[in-house]
């Protein structure tokens, strides 16, 4: 029993270790930099104090903003208008 449970620790081991050492290679395959920019964390930052406030309104119809993700989603919506580094919309 012992040696059936040793060689299960060293094939899981030895599986680890090919597993990181391919985590390391598709890491290197990604982009390299940042897909967004400083300025446009600013951004989101600043809509994002504004809605906790209580003082960001949403487009067309004037609303309080009181979800986070529409106001980072307004935050880098103003970033893109502005031409900074953000990734182009998914839908």
């Amino acid at each position: 029993m012992a040696t059936k449970k040793a060689a299960k620790k060293k094939s899981s081991s030895a599986k680890k270790s090919t597993r990181s050492s391919a985590a390391k290679k598709s890491s290197s395959k990604k982009s390299s930099g940042r897909k967004y920019s400083p300025s446009a964390g600013n951004d989101v930052k600043r809509e994002m104090h504004a809605m906790k406030q209580g003082k960001l309104k949403s487009g067309r119809s004037g609303k309080k903003v009181t979800n986070p993700k529409q106001a980072i989603a307004i935050g880098l919506s103003e970033a893109r208008k502005e031409g900074k580094k953000v990734p182009a919309k998914k839908s």
